[in-house]
């Protein structure tokens, strides 16, 4: 009992430890694996060497391919893009088998409690905090591995007739024998959703001699298909392309796993041969764990070789066996189109997905602002009755994709998030509020305009053109701001928003003033005149919202 919590517990603390190095790699790296991912994917090369570099990086596959699930999803990379990134995936993960190798024929206590040591000081130094977390999670890695070899070692398990007879009753010559170590290598990595965590196993039980060496790679297989687990289930809440990019990462394993039983014997012993390993005589333990990290940088080498040539026609099948669905008006009208919750993996990606809604926020309320200028023209009962219920509709939208997006950023909220990535959710909360502000300010602008059409009363064609110019300068603010969310800030000129807004408040204060002048002059009655007004200033208040959401994308107060 004691050695099976031990073994528990140093699988454990081994997920743990990988977790917390992937997770303060991608803290470290921070928008910039972020760029690197959407940018350095000009081609199927690129791309397959980009997701190479980022799991050899950040020591998770799944933490790759999530990101670029989520990536496809947000419309940043194609599904020809995300299939290179993801074959790169899996070649960038097998770093992590010869680490364990290393683990099992190397003595790592000596650099696991400097690493700790090290490690404490710089997160308490907070400024290389995150330099601090990853020497932690490299420490419990490594501690991990000294502890599952002490382990392997205490369990005895080459001196235990029952399990050496255990696994002897196994023929390892039938590809039965294979396909159902497979299949028990998949359900353990489905379900503990660690391809780390079985590899250890793997790794542990062949290098006490007891596991042949063929059935644990026949472990190693079935662990590349369940690894494939993490990505689907993660894709199951988000749109079509993100699920076909999960999808292939799935196919793109399934047919190595296939080609490689084809020729598995003949394969094996070549794989063996390359670490001087015959798979006919017995000892030679230490060169297990090698021949299984060899086996799994092979593996995944010469399918993507073989895959990478393919990938038009692997993006052909999985758009044949995922076709997209038409979605239903009225259903697509309220779905926020790049966040998905079940998408948040990592604060950069979560902040991408909001920082894309925002802008499709923006968007948004735009093209609410286009129906009220539509609907100061029209005349027709019927058109201007149903043109006032979609910005109806319009606002009552605004109001939950606010609430939606700041749910979701509530969410992110919950986790370790560095100060930049603070900064960016407060402004963008900022920045929802006030383009919801504006959704409201046409709402308003279209009660005011119905109450002018049920009152039978009329603007002047003065009063009419200086509205008109005063909603140019309106909608002109609008388009700067998308502008400005759209792109990066550095990009863009705040001036220009504010000689805008500066245009629109001197309009404002001649259209109040000559207002007052008309009324008292009689040119048209007080009813027309409040009227008039109460467009104006709704119009100048509209105005204050695209400044206060220009200033929250800048991080100005």
């Amino acid at each position: 009992m004691i050695v099976a919590l031990q073994l528990l517990g140093s699988l454990g603390l081994l997920i743990y430890g990988m977790r917390m190095m992937s997770e303060a790699l991608q803290k470290m790296a921070g928008p910039q694996l972020r760029h690197i991912l959407a940018k350095m994917t000009t081609n199927r090369f690129m791309g397959m060497l980009t997701g190479m570099l980022v799991t050899c990086a950040v020591q998770s596959s799944s933490a790759t391919t999530v990101m670029t699930v989520s990536f496809v999803s947000a419309g940043l990379l194609t599904l020809t893009q995300a299939i290179s990134v993801i074959m790169g995936a899996n070649i960038g993960t097998t770093l992590t088998a010869w680490i364990m190798s290393l683990g099992y024929n190397v003595d790592l206590t000596s650099v696991v409690y400097p690493s700790f040591m090290l490690g404490i000081i710089l997160i308490y130094m907070k400024r290389h905090r995150y330099v601090g977390d990853f020497l932690f999670g490299t420490a419990f890695m490594f501690l991990s591995l000294v502890m599952l070899s002490a382990t392997g070692k205490a369990m005895d398990l080459e001196h235990n007739e029952e399990v050496i007879a255990f696994f002897a009753s196994f023929d390892t010559s039938s590809h039965l024998t294979i396909l159902a170590f497979l299949a028990i290598g998949t359900l353990i990595t489905c379900i503990v959703q660690s391809s780390a965590a079985v590899m250890a196993i793997t790794i542990l039980l062949c290098s006490t001699g007891v596991l042949p060496i063929y059935l644990g790679i026949a472990l190693v297989m079935g662990e590349n298909i369940g690894t494939t687990a993490t990505a689907n289930l993660v894709a199951l809440g988000a749109n079509t392309q993100a699920r076909r990019a999960a999808l292939a990462h799935l196919l793109f394993n399934v047919f190595g796993v296939v080609w490689v039983l084809i020729v598995f014997y003949p394969f094996v012993n070549m794989v063996c041969s390359l670490v001087g390993y015959d798979p006919s005589q017995s000892g030679q333990t230490a060169k297990l764990p090698v021949v299984l990290a060899m086996f799994h940088t092979c593996f995944n080498v010469i399918n993507t070789a073989v895959l990478i040539w393919l990938v038009p026609q692997m993006e052909r099948v999985v758009c044949w066996l995922l076709p997209m669905k038409a979605e239903e008006p009225e259903k697509e009208e309220f779905r926020l189109q790049y966040i998905q919750s079940n998408l948040v993996q990592t604060p950069e990606i979560a902040v991408l997905q909001a920082q894309k809604e925002t802008a499709a926020f923006g968007q948004r309320v735009g093209e609410m602002f286009g129906l009220v200028r539509k609907l100061f023209y029209e005349t027709d009962k019927k058109d201007f009755a149903e043109l006032f219920s979609q910005i109806e509709r319009e606002e009552d939208t605004t109001d939950k994709m606010e609430i939606e997006i700041a749910r979701y950023l509530e969410q992110v909220s919950d986790g370790h998030l560095s100060d930049e990535t603070k900064q960016k959710i407060r402004q963008m909360m900022r920045e929802i509020s006030e383009l919801e502000s504006i959704g409201d300010a046409c709402y308003k602008l279209a009660r005011t305009l119905q109450r002018k059409h049920e009152g039978g009363a009329a603007f002047t064609d003065h009063q009419a053109e200086q509205l008109q110019e005063l909603m140019v300068l309106c909608d002109h603010a609008l388009t700067q701001m998308q502008t400005v969310m759209h792109g990066h800030r550095s990009d863009h000129d705040i001036r220009e928003t504010y000689r805008i807004e500066n245009d629109i408040n001197q309009l404002r204060q001649r259209l109040k003033a000559e207002n007052v002048r008309a009324v008292n002059n009689h040119e048209y009655d007080y009813a027309v005149g409040t009227l008039f007004v109460d467009m104006v200033n709704e119009l100048e208040k509209l105005g204050d919202y695209v400044v206060n959401v220009v200033e929250a994308r800048f991080g100005r107060q």
